[in-house]
């Protein structure tokens, strides 16, 4: 704990326009031990605070009047150097991570608990003030300081370390459609559709690859609908032997077929009053479409083997994986079926056209990871985020959510490895062949001229990061690599710490 009473207690200034923010973090700070004073705006952050005193800056990205980028431009134009912690909601990050690209060391984009703030905090108040000391041979630790920051006197001084948590208020936003998570503009999009369709009755068919998500959106339609006290059916089309399609959607009467030793409701009738989801409706074979088709039309149906009709009182949602339109023109869908499905069509982007979305949701799956396996908080590092930004995820969201669980396994609580070069490669133009398909005049690097760019960078990573190997700054973490790999690396390039 910390001990406000003593003079060399540090300073942190928060900056948020939300009152409860400003307070509930105030409780928490003083309760660590720290010197906590708080502003509504940038402005009375410049008019009042002690900047000399300034240990650590906590600011909200969106503020009114000037912005928590623009504080911290100014911060930097006036050759003022602080830790600068940023708190910002989930549609905040693009602009932020941008901040981050221009220079800061790492970011974290997950919510924050009380303990990982708390320990951010403690490591960029070690950082700031271990680099503050000079000369740089009698730096001494902070008294205070975590075990964590170890080591960091030997590195060089740097520009303000910008990191990103979400907003206390904005995880609500995200908590309000479930599992659809997002930031950038096909995900408002997504959501701003289902406001609208909601509350209708109307048919919906989902369109995207596979993995994109489509049970997700078909869950969260019912979650908003007025039919959200009635079931949610699922029906997995593809999965359906060709001989049981009107079974398992109508239903059956004993003794319709052989073996129909009992009555049995159908899908249909077991959503009555709620949404049935027709999940992969494209795998329905042509001739049985007419059947589905005539309930969209009549609203009605018969159990197989009775003349009683029944009415098929539910909300339809579909979804497939496949374009309509060309089963259509090729002959393997009903034109008329599609026409009636397509009443509300909500399309899917793949991941690789949704990047702005990947850290949000890696960060959200390594939370349920954390939760569901029992394992050790990992760190998700700039590298390993710029490696899942590189990768074409042909699997897409499915895809991600099994790399960050495999990942969180191996990681045993430290930086976050993924080696994603044995599936499909990222897309990169400069690896493309030339469009006549001559190869003759490609660039090629020999064997000696790509170690020596190996060791030439890895020389660079080493000077930047002050031939430290381990830890949050250390050049393994910067690389993405085990620090026992590029420990092995090191000696088979011959590379020596200069005097």
């Amino acid at each position: 704990m910390f001990d406000p009473s003593k003079e060399n207690s540090p300073l942190v200034c928060l900056i948020d326009d939300d009152l409860s923010v400003r307070e509930s973090l105030s409780n928490l700070l003083r309760s660590a031990g720290l010197n906590i004073e708080t502003f509504s705006s940038a402005e009375e952050f410049l008019a009042s605070a002690r900047l000399e005193a300034l240990a650590c800056l906590l600011v909200d990205v969106q503020l009114p009047g000037i912005t928590g980028l623009d504080l911290q431009q100014r911060l930097l134009s006036s050759e003022i150097k602080i830790p600068i912690i940023f708190l910002t909601g989930h549609g905040d990050i693009p602009v932020a991570v941008r901040a981050v690209k221009a220079g800061a060391l790492e970011f974290l984009t997950k919510p924050f608990d009380d303990e990982y703030l708390l320990e951010t905090i403690r490591s960029a108040i070690a950082r700031y003030s271990v680099s503050r000391q000079t000369p740089a041979s009698n730096a001494q630790e902070p008294a205070w300081g975590s075990s964590r920051t170890n080591g960091v006197s030997k590195a060089p001084q740097r520009e303000p370390e910008i990191i990103l948590s979400a907003h206390p208020s904005e995880v609500g936003k995200t908590a309000e459609f479930g599992g659809i998570i997002g930031q950038g503009r096909a995900w408002r999009q997504i959501v701003a559709q289902i406001d609208i369709v909601a509350l209708t009755d109307a048919t919906v068919l989902v369109l995207g690859e596979t993995g994109t998500g489509k049970e997700l959106i078909a869950r969260e339609l019912h979650r908003h609908s007025l039919r959200r006290a009635k079931p949610l059916v699922r029906v997995n089309c593809a999965c359906i032997p060709r001989e049981l399609y009107e079974s398992e959607f109508f239903g059956h009467a004993r003794g319709a077929f052989t073996g129909a030793v009992r009555d049995r409701i159908g899908r249909f009738e077991a959503a009555a009053g709620g949404t049935l989801f027709l999940d992969e409706i494209g795998e329905i074979p042509l001739d049985l479409q007419s059947k589905l088709l005539r309930v969209l039309q009549e609203k009605s149906y018969e159990r197989v083997g009775e003349d009683k009709s029944r009415t098929a009182e539910v909300r339809l949602v579909a979804a497939t994986n496949r374009d309509l339109q060309q089963e259509v023109a090729a002959g393997r869908f009903r034109e008329d079926l599609y026409y009636r499905l397509n009443v509300f069509p909500i399309r899917v982007a793949p991941l690789r056209d949704r990047k702005e979305d990947i850290a949000l949701l890696a960060t959200h799956f390594i939370e349920i990871a954390v939760k569901e396996l029992g394992c050790p908080r990992p760190r998700l590092t700039r590298a390993g985020t710029e490696t899942l930004l590189n990768y074409d995820w042909p699997g897409n969201v499915r895809e991600l959510c099994n790399v960050i669980q495999r990942s969180v396994i191996f990681a045993q609580g430290g930086a976050l490895e993924f080696d994603l070069v044995m599936g499909n490669q990222p897309r990169d133009p400069s690896f493309s062949r030339p469009a006549n398909g001559d190869d003759d005049n490609a660039e090629y690097l020999t064997e000696a001229e790509m170690r020596r760019r190996e060791r030439e960078n890895l020389f660079v990573v080493l000077q930047k990061t002050g031939w430290k190997i381990k830890g949050v700054d250390g050049a393994a973490e910067l690389l993405g690599v085990r620090p026992t790999t590029l420990a092995s690396r090191i000696e088979k390039l011959g590379l020596r710490k200069p005097d």
